[in-house]
């Protein structure tokens, strides 16, 4: 006979109780927020892989993880394995006479890495040219002025010119991060997929700097990067692991932090703890997309959410898995009272009681009335009493309500998606009522209002 072993409970990266530090993590060298590199890490240079060797680890492996195919430095280049080899040893241990090599990010200025960007998917009434911004229009004006498909090509442009220091990383991560996310608001997220695989594995010692040791990409850039490059590799399992391989190191950096001291560092200490608790957020929204529901349910039970916005985001991800009940016990406590009744009226709408939900609505919309909120809020709210009121076979009331939010200047992508449907159930000749909305946006456009639309928008 042979006795049956109980497997000891572990916990991973994203689990963010405040338990003891163990021996381990206070002796291990990487729980320091700064590490600094050994000598013989300064003396290392960047590997390169052939083509036909993996970059990344696969899930189902337990051997290191390969260092990513990056450019190996050359004989002129800043990160020459001259400067290495001649650097002396007293300069690497003392930091205030050691000189940081500049590191040369050249290989992500390739004009050959950005797509150009087509208009087939955009509506003729948006192709005009009274409708395009001037070409030395900032690209700060452009996203806040909702042109982000013309924002995504000055920032592909930018990044392409000679104007941009290979060395200079500040500024290529920054337009690179603009490219990606400005593609993915344009209805572009398939070529954004495409060209986040430049970036190849952001976990490299190569995106490291050599004194620091912190990151040289900003960390907006790598949560979004995890999910890009899952989607285009193919690999949903990419999107997972790279969110737990972050979140291990926000764990690493709140402990060193915290044993630093808490009222010193009580600022980043926050910073880092909700930086953990959204990356357990996106982990479950990744496990949705990977229709492993039963999975993303398993793991929303298992994460502690303190923060009111980041409570109401799990909310929502219960909604999204039909759990009403798990919805209302997350805004109980911790979240303000719009946030509670927010969901407390998508649960009514989950649970098919929306007669219910339609006071809770108006109530909202008159508290907001009073220019205390934001007029998108209000906005929202009245798209979400519009939907209430279709359900309970109002077509014609809906159909006021969400034409009124187009007169006033709104038109997000649910809106139009939204009327255009109200449009199909109206009538059987529903495509002129399409393209005539179409060209009302496109009127808001020239006024300055509204935003950019495609045709899926309006479901043309």
């Amino acid at each position: 006979m042979f006795n049956a072993v109980i497997r000891r409970s572990t916990r991973g990266p994203l689990d963010i109780d405040d338990s003891p530090l163990q021996p381990d993590e206070v002796a291990s060298p990487t729980s320091s927020v700064f590490p600094l590199p050994t000598h013989q890490q300064q003396l290392l240079s960047p590997i390169s892989l052939s083509s036909n060797q993996s970059q990344f680890a696969s899930p189902r492996l337990s051997s290191p993880r390969a260092t990513p195919r990056l450019p190996s430095p050359t004989p002129g280049s800043n990160v020459s394995n001259q400067t290495y080899r001649t650097a002396p040893s007293h300069q690497v241990s003392n930091m205030s006479n050691y000189q940081n090599p500049q590191k040369d990010f050249g290989y992500l200025l390739r004009p050959e890495i950005y797509h150009p960007l087509t208009l087939l998917d955009v509506p003729p009434p948006f192709r005009v040219s009274s409708l395009q911004p001037s070409t030395d229009t900032p690209l700060e004006s452009l996203i806040s002025g909702g042109h982000f498909r013309s924002a995504a090509i000055k920032a592909a442009q930018l990044l392409t010119s000679s104007g941009i220091a290979p060395s200079d990383h500040e500024a290529i991560f920054s337009l690179i991060y603009t490219r990606l996310s400005c593609l993915t608001l344009c209805n572009a997220t398939a070529l954004a997929a495409q060209e986040v695989k430049a970036l190849e594995d952001l976990n490299s010692s190569y995106y490291l700097d050599d004194l620091t040791g912190a990151h040289l990409a900003p960390w907006e850039l790598r949560v979004l990067a995890v999910r890009l490059q899952g989607m285009g590799f193919n690999d949903a399992r990419r999107g997972v692991m790279g969110y737990y391989e972050l979140g291990r190191e926000a764990r690493l950096t709140l402990t060193a932090l915290k044993k630093a001291g808490r009222d010193q560092n009580a600022a980043e200490i926050a910073m880092w703890d909700a930086r953990l608790q959204d990356l357990g957020l996106r982990v479950a929204s990744a496990l949705i997309e990977m229709e492993d529901l039963e999975g993303a349910a398993r793991h929303l039970k298992t994460l502690r959410v303190d923060n009111g916005r980041l409570r109401a985001q799990q909310a929502l991800l219960w909604l999204y898995l039909g759990d009403v009940d798990a919805a209302r016990k997350c805004i109980a406590a911790g979240a303000d009272e719009q946030a509670r009744d927010v969901i407390l009226a998508l649960a009514c709408m989950g649970d098919a009681e929306y007669a219910a939900a339609v006071p809770i609505w108006e109530r909202l919309i008159e508290a907001g009335s009073g220019g205390q909120r934001d007029d998108v809020e209000i906005a929202m709210y009245r798209q979400n009493l519009a939907v209430c009121l279709l359900y309970l076979g109002q077509l014609s009331l809906t159909r006021t309500h969400l034409e009124s939010l187009i007169d006033a200047g709104h038109s997000w992508r649910g809106l139009t998606f939204n009327l255009a449907t109200v449009y199909e159930l109206c009538t059987e000749r529903s495509r002129a009522l399409k393209i005539s909305l179409v060209e009302r946006v496109a009127g808001l456009r020239e006024e300055g209002r509204g935003s950019e639309g495609v045709n899926g928008d309006f479901k043309l």
